[in-house]
């Protein structure tokens, strides 16, 4: 069960935060298929601390020793003793913490690779809703914040509590009333943990809201800083972030001062808890009931839980701070594990699927889908449309027709609210790849880059897809060819040849069915033509669905679809549909007047 965050502000519909149970559930997942090794560090934990806490009656064995004045060589033994104990002690701990370690980082790399699985699959729109900061901060601040709690939070708190509750059963062996003057520390010291847990947790929550939110507006600014000056808005922007950085300052100067009174009110509980065992020991060896030594080892015992007692309750601080982190990255998983119903509609009782079918029938088939962005906001309405294996259909109309929400929702990225998509099913390859007009360059080599789509391509297979969509000459007149580093810190691609870079993509995957969203719109009128017949060529042989940045890809087209205010309102081949003097042909006249196309072709 996940609960949504209180947006930053109300332009944003953040991603939701799991529950307490659900994110300790989740935790016993992860740790689930590594029990043995859990079990294992931590009965060699136990068994380094139980080897501990012989020190302390060893030394009270001495200060008897002193005591009674026996011989100087009554002293060999405990003294051996405790060197046998340091080293045995070592040696298992770290043994332990090893083993408790190792558990840490494979849960870790468990819930890094759960996180990112699950983030990709999250729907378009769902991430557009919460913008990129709000996944940003979960992806870097809190991932790191469990990873470090991991690395030094747990194994040193799985070490403290242990000593803790042996060295508590060792005051009883001693006297079980040392153990209850010791206790006296327990209310001061609940009470505080009660009063610290009850805030800290809301608290750390609230503050990683504030730093996603202080995230997204420094990315809206620097990402659009060109319209920001553009349009005079720097002073505007800059008070934006400067209120939000605000926040998030004046949450984390709460959070120090939380922190400070926690360890004021632990102090308190520790001259509490020293104070009445030093005192039942006076009691206890002035009526003869335990020795010098043994009232001596019951202090040292008590003294030696200030560093596992404080140790806990600090790493208590930063356990609620991964807590909430790891809240926030539960929640994303769970997010993506269950389609959501679209905001203020109730989940429909057939959940819209994405259905196979083998290559030989149809191609796609779209069947009364809809969908909406949340409570008013509908983009399709009841679609219906069939692509046959091999053809390719243009989508086109005015912005906001829902022609790219179309697109997701055939390749499978989006969700439909409702209706069904059925898709050629793959034989071990994609059967759909999508191809947007927002390409990113990965940082490494292009052969590299290339082969996300095929990681078995040979060099060959690389030149022959770069070769297919018009790229094998300058990829080939780059530095070191395939080898040139590309990305971010490498060789710069602009926009249309990272638009064929991903279109030779697109070839090496070879899906049965293509789906480009605008894809040419990013090289300017210059390079236009020369993206157009890269798409083409990459198209070729199979099952298109093109979102038609400009109408001579619809031309070029087997059938055009008409969107208009998210319904299908035409179909058919360009030169009918140009010539039946519908909204289709008149796009087409406002489109090749403004640019004094030539005669029809």
């Amino acid at each position: 069960m996940t609960t949504p965050p209180q947006p930053a502000d109300d332009s944003a519909e953040l991603l939701p935060i799991a529950t307490p149970a659900r994110t300790r559930a989740a935790l016993r997942a992860l740790i689930r298929p590594d029990r043995g090794l859990a079990l294992a560090g931590m009965g060699i934990l136990v068994a380094a601390t139980a080897v501990g806490l012989l020190v302390q009656p060893l030394l009270g064995r001495i200060v008897d020793i002193v005591a009674d004045g026996r011989p100087a060589g009554d002293l060999t033994l405990p003294v051996v003793l405790l060197v046998a104990v340091a080293v045995v002690q070592g040696l298992t701990t770290t043994l332990g913490l090893t083993r408790i370690a190792r558990l840490g980082e494979t849960v870790l790399a468990r819930l890094r690779e759960r996180f990112v699985e699950r983030a990709l699959n999250l729907p378009a729109d769902r991430l557009e809703r919460a913008g990129s900061g709000d996944l940003t901060a979960r992806v870097t601040g809190d991932v790191a914040r469990v990873a470090e709690a991991v690395r030094s939070a747990l194994p040193e708190m799985a070490r403290s509590v242990l000593a803790i509750l042996l060295t508590l059963g060792a005051l009883a062996l001693l006297d079980v009333r040392f153990l209850l003057a010791a206790l006296l520390a327990v209310p001061v010291q609940l009470l505080t943990a009660r009063w610290y847990v009850g805030r800290a947790l809301t608290l750390y929550a609230d503050q990683r809201v504030a730093n996603g939110a202080q995230q997204q507006q420094l990315l809206e600014t620097i990402g659009g800083a060109a319209t920001v000056r553009g349009h005079r808005l720097e002073e505007q922007h800059t008070e934006r972030a400067a209120g939000r950085s605000r926040k998030a300052v004046d949450l984390t100067m709460r959070s120090v001062n939380l922190v400070l009174g926690f360890y004021g009110r632990l102090h308190i509980a520790e001259y509490i808890g020293l104070a009445a065992v030093l005192i039942a020991g006076f009691w206890l060896v002035r009526d003869g009931a335990v020795s010098i030594g043994t009232a001596t080892a019951a202090a040292l015992y008590f003294h030696s839980l200030f560093g596992p007692v404080n140790a806990a309750l600090v790493l208590l601080d930063d356990a609620q701070s991964a807590a909430a982190g790891l809240a926030r990255l539960v929640g994303v998983t769970d997010l993506a594990e269950q389609p959501e119903p679209a905001a203020g509609k109730a989940a429909p009782a057939s959940v819209p699927q994405q259905r196979t079918a083998p290559e030989e029938a149809v191609a796609v088939a779209v069947h009364a889908v809809s969908h909406a962005y949340g409570p008013g906001r509908p983009v399709l309405h009841e679609v219906s449309l069939t692509l046959e294996p091999g053809e390719h259909v243009a989508l086109v109309g005015t912005s906001g027709a829902g022609k790219s929400t179309l697109a997701r929702i055939v390749a499978g990225v989006q969700q439909p609210t409702a209706g069904t998509v059925t898709a050629p099913a793959g034989a071990g390859e994609p059967s759909v790849v999508l191809v947007t007009q927002e390409v990113h360059v990965f940082t490494g080599t292009l052969a590299e880059d290339l082969r996300l789509a095929r990681p078995d391509a040979t060099d060959a297979d690389l030149r022959a897809a770069l070769s297919a969509v018009h790229a094998l000459d300058w990829a080939e007149a780059l530095p070191d060819g395939l080898g040139t580093v590309v990305g971010e810190g490498g060789h710069r691609l602009d926009p249309a040849r990272a638009q064929q870079l991903a279109l030779a993509r697109l070839v090496l995957a070879d899906p049965a069915l293509a789906v480009l969203d605008e894809a040419t719109a990013e090289a300017g009128s210059a390079g236009a033509r020369v993206l157009e017949r890269s798409a083409e060529a990459a198209l070729a042989g199979r099952t298109a669905l093109v979102v038609a940045h400009r109408l001579t890809q619809a031309v070029a087209a087997d059938r055009v679809v008409v969107l208009e205010a998210g319904r299908v309102v035409e179909s058919g081949p360009h030169e009918e549909l140009r010539d039946a003097d519908g909204p289709y042909a008149a796009l087409w006249r406002a489109w090749s007047g403004s640019r004094a196309a030539a005669p029809h072709r």
